[in-house]
């Protein structure tokens, strides 16, 4: 987890599924309790980087083109998503984290280049994910460096599944490994990059609701704490 390795692409967006084993409690999600979670105790939820504020963060400068700051913003989430991964990745492995898991009994599924699901610990699904999101970066076809060169037709839908992705990895980290994060104090960092991004995603449109409703409940905690 944390490295690019060569893995299949994924050409849909990879399917996400809700678990009724009763042992799912079992497959890595043991780091909260369904009753009172963690990363929305007051105490924690509360914490950020000092002086982030959103709007500004997040807002589209005038004369700026539509598209250079989707693909400028979206380097940048995926450089410091890629970071925390790397950093989290003795951690996350499949022995801790045998399935790609979010909050509740969300499932991450991923879906290979010729339709194929597979079900895989979640250190491979975030490979699988950095990887795709990094090849995609680094195709001039579609994140073009060259002045002048325009986006492809489908840009959006693109940086719409990359922002997917990224959402996935921190609700992983939010729901399997939130304990360590505090133990390492980088909650305030996970939380301000949490809120930055889903309020970029909400101005932007670039998220459904069902997407986010895995942890719909920390975007309303950190809300009501100013992160807004």
């Amino acid at each position: 987890m944390g490295g690019c390795q060569s893995y299949p692409s994924a050409t849909e967006t990879d399917a996400i599924h809700n678990s009724s084993d009763p042992n799912h409690e079992k497959l890595g999600i043991d780091n909260n309790n369904l009753e009172e979670r963690p990363y929305l105790q007051k105490q924690n939820v509360s914490l950020r980087i000092p002086h982030a504020d959103m709007c500004l963060l997040t807002t589209r400068p005038p004369g700026v083109d539509e598209a250079e700051w989707l693909a400028t913003n979206t380097i940048a989430f995926f450089k410091n998503i890629n970071l925390l991964t790397s950093a989290m990745s003795e951690f996350c492995t499949p022995t801790t984290c045998p399935v790609a898991c979010g909050p509740g009994s969300t499932v991450y599924v991923w879906t290979d280049e010729q339709g194929k699901k597979l079900k895989c610990s979640a250190p491979l699904y975030f490979d699988y994910a950095m990887c795709y999101v990094q090849d995609l970066l680094g195709d001039e076809d579609v994140f073009p460096t060259k002045s002048g060169t325009p986006f492809p037709r489908g840009f959006v839908f693109l940086v719409q599944k990359v922002f997917l992705l990224l959402f996935r990895t921190l609700a992983h980290f939010y729901w399997s490994h939130y304990r360590e994060t505090l133990a390492l104090g980088l909650h305030p960092h996970l939380n301000t990059l949490f809120a930055h991004l889903t309020h970029f995603c909400r101005q932007h449109a670039l998220l459904e609701p069902e997407d986010t409703a895995p942890l719909q409940d920390l975007v309303r905690a950190l809300q009501q704490h100013g992160y807004s």
